[in-house]
């Protein structure tokens, strides 16, 4: 993921979007989407000329955005680590895992890195509970986990990160 320019939102494509979907209330979350899409995450200012524009109230547009875990207010790390804490997990060290990437990283789960490249989420489940404990990284899942081996994974995507930033 780039660099996102803070001001992004004022962008031209953002602009066409909201004339394009202009008091069409019904098009919210729609616009949502595609304005995550375009940003990467919900900025306020965004938000607040969503509501202007599909003549929505703020509260409504907030309500939405809070309410689908599919949408984000704050920046996001271009590798989300997602570490399961479903019974199956807990029991076998989830919670170890999570308290290790966290110190790692220097970030408590909810939280980005600051230079975003990572971003650390305690889950409820992930389906994968034969493959107890488990994490995923972006859409990757890493099952029988020990905390050194999460650890390992996370620091091979920065790796992996440095060496394109470098070529």
């Amino acid at each position: 993921m780039s660099e996102r320019n803070e001001r992004c939102w004022e962008s031209a494509e953002f602009r066409d979007l909201l004339r394009v979907h202009a008091n069409q209330p019904e098009s919210l979350i729609e616009v949502l989407q595609k304005t995550q899409d375009l940003l990467g995450y919900l900025p306020r200012p965004a938000l607040e000329a969503i509501a202007q524009a599909l003549r929505v109230p703020l509260a409504k547009v907030y309500g939405v955005a809070t309410f689908y875990s599919q949408f984000h207010l704050q920046p996001r790390g271009k590798h989300v680590i997602r570490v399961c804490l479903g019974t199956a997990c807990h029991v076998r060290g989830g919670e170890k895992i999570l308290r290790r990437l966290s110190e790692v990283l220097g970030i408590a789960p909810g939280e980005t890195t600051p230079d975003r490249k990572f971003t650390l989420q305690r889950v409820a489940c992930l389906g994968a509970c034969g493959l107890s404990p488990v994490m995923m990284v972006d859409e990757v899942t890493y099952g029988r986990l020990s905390p050194q081996r999460a650890v390992e994974l996370v620091l091979k995507y920065a790796a992996a990160d440095e060496q394109v930033a470098e070529s």
